[in-house]
């Protein structure tokens, strides 16, 4: 009889190999995840960026470099960058369709020859844009694409088109079509700008030196700020000195980011400052960077201003033969790219400054958006704390401030703090810039005293209401700061003395809507224009905002309003939205409510 043969026993190495064998073929990637590159990508790509560090902070230049280069972004060039960047083609497709100002196409699509972006916001569609985009998409050939956009800072000059880079203020159907042909030309910088000689020659970069030699002190600068109570002036009014202090006590290093990227409706006031005297803003941050230590300086403009850029990159580069920064354009390090040193040695250095480029999104005006745009990211607002001027750009402590606050420094430190205070009406301190458009008699930008009421600014700087309107309703702070009826336009114009009517000053933009024999500009329609802006800007992140938006525009659609399902809904953006978009978006809408009351059916 035989013996069945002995079972083998597999030991521990051979069932790990059975185990391997049966799993499918796994191959190491030598590409990112997205697809192969072709040499063709990345030859274009070469061309494109050659001279831009391989870094993710600058994924945004990068992008801007392919999308003006090509007139769009194909899923070669995003995966070319990838590879390049070393990050994974999702990400650079994340950031590159977050922006408005990036085009995707197919692989094989055709570009526009030309675009054409007609502002679609209040100041602009109180101006006729609708009908003007209209005639636009009926006289322009198939080959240009004409795009309804959000405000692009011609406020004082509506309607207002972008025509490719080139900004077109009192836009007519026969001005645009005879500036198609110069789309692909290079902006040109303005040419009323004061530039770096004429500045210097009348004194300018005095106060700077004063300061570098050490015949005053940081905490003396500090101090003529505080006594002139100087507030931010991008919109949320915080007190400047504070963030000054707080980021002056942070270790080092610390960083200084401008915020030029004002997307506010009805706001273009750092606009015409860049336009007009630039190199006091500059000094100005110059002396922000001085008082609390910082070596590297972030200028963050926004992609409408391709004048001002130019100009900016003009005159910063004055700056540096003259000895007075290191610039290199858009490049000065990333993250960990720090000079070592104290206080007073990282004083002693020029600091260094980069001129960066927005993408055409209103959510980067958020300081902490702006500062997730600069790390070549979505421009999606963080959750606080910590707060900014503690973990910034970088995670280093950041002073944040637009071109309008550091615009005053040099004023406040060489005139004094209590002067420049005394310049304000009804108790309130200073001089304030606002953006005037709408109908009045003369749009324009105005320096007038903290404290004058709207009928003041208009009839005192504005010429008065257009001929033939009357006032009807005034917003005091653009899409943001709510809606005022003609009766509460005697209130004065500042910082918490709109509170009890639900309104602020913001960026203070002053849109007017008035009356006529054949039309009147109601509340509720502008209300519903700017909801149409607030859904369209929202950076999706968080649902109260992002659905809450366009649940709003539904509640508004009818000719009389639920008023309690709409303060209801208000309420829930207020509190759960994370940032101030979604939190501020209602106060249109509740203005209507409020003071408007007569336009939606409600009684009382």
């Amino acid at each position: 009889m035989s013996m069945p043969a002995p079972t083998h026993v597999p030991t521990a190495v051979e069932s790990q190999q059975s185990a391997a064998r049966a799993q499918p073929l796994r191959f190491l990637r030598s590409t990112p995840r997205g697809g192969l590159v072709s040499p063709e990508a990345r030859e274009a790509l070469r061309e494109a960026c050659g001279d831009l560090a391989a870094r993710p902070d600058l994924l945004m230049e990068h992008l801007h470099r392919l999308n003006d280069r090509e007139g769009g972004l194909r899923p070669s060039r995003l995966a070319a960058l990838a590879e390049w960047l070393r990050v994974s083609t999702s990400e650079v497709y994340e950031v590159a369709s977050f922006y408005h100002h990036f085009r995707l196409l197919g692989e094989d699509e055709a570009a526009p020859a030309a675009t054409v972006r007609v502002c679609a916001n209040l100041s602009c569609a109180l101006a006729g844009a609708d009908v003007l985009r209209a005639e636009l998409r009926a006289r322009c050939g198939a080959d240009v694409d004409v795009q309804e956009a959000s405000c692009m800072g011609l406020c004082t000059q509506a309607p207002g088109v972008l025509v490719g880079r080139h900004a077109l203020g009192h836009a007519t159907p026969e001005a645009v079509m005879k500036a198609l042909p110069q789309t692909r030309a290079a902006p040109q910088p303005p040419a009323q700008a004061e530039d770096y000689a004429a500045y210097r020659a009348s004194g300018g970069y005095w106060l700077l030196s004063e300061a570098r030699t050490g015949r005053i002190t940081p905490e003396a600068v500090m101090a003529q700020l505080e006594a002139a109570e100087l507030r931010g002036l991008g919109g949320a009014g915080f007190p400047s000195v504070r963030k000054w202090r707080t980021v002056a006590q942070q270790a080092g290093p610390r960083l200084v980011v401008i915020n030029v990227d004002e997307g506010e409706v009805g706001t273009c006031k750092d606009g015409h400052i860049l336009r007009t005297e630039p190199h006091r803003a500059l000094e100005g941050m110059l002396l922000a960077a001085w008082a609390v230590a910082a070596g590297r300086i972030w200028i963050y403009l926004r992609d409408e201003y391709a004048a001002e850029q130019a100009l900016l990159h003009r005159e910063l580069l004055a700056l540096h033969e003259a000895g007075l920064i290191r610039y290199g354009g858009v490049d000065i390090g990333g993250a960990h790219d720090d000079e070592p040193g104290d206080d007073a040695q990282v004083r002693a250095r020029l600091p260094r400054v980069a001129l960066r480029r927005g993408a055409g999104a209103y959510i980067c005006g958020e300081e902490s958006a702006l500062i997730e745009s600069l790390e070549g990211k979505r421009g999606m607002p963080r959750l606080k704390p910590p707060i900014v001027a503690i973990s910034g750009l970088f995670d280093r402590p950041t002073l944040e401030h637009n071109i309008e606050t550091v615009w005053w420094v040099r004023d406040i430190v060489q005139r004094g703090g209590e002067t420049w205070a005394a310049q304000g009406r009804r108790g309130r301190k200073g001089v304030r810039r606002f953006t005037v458009s709408g109908r009045v008699a003369r749009p324009g930008v105005y320096l007038a005293p903290a404290g004058i009421t709207a009928r003041e600014l208009i009839d005192e700087y504005a010429g008065g209401m257009a001929p033939g309107w009357q006032l009807y309703g005034v917003l005091p702070g653009g899409a943001s700061g709510g809606i005022l009826n003609a009766a509460q336009a005697d209130l004065p114009l500042d910082f918490g003395t709109l509170d009890a009517q639900g309104c602020f000053i913001g960026s203070m933009a002053v849109i007017v809507l008035g009356r006529s024999a054949g039309h009147t500009d109601t509340a509720r329609e502008a209300a519903a224009n700017l909801m149409h802006f607030f859904a369209h800007e929202s950076c999706g992140q968080c649902t109260p905002c992002r659905e809450g938006t366009h649940h709003m525009l539904a509640a508004m659609s009818p000719q009389d309003w639920d008023a309690a399902h709409i303060h209801a809904l208000s309420q829930l953006m207020r509190d759960a939205s994370i940032c101030g978009l979604g939190q501020a978006a209602p106060n249109p809408t509740d203005s209507v409510l409020r003071h408007f009351a007569q336009e939606i059916g409600l009684k009382g």
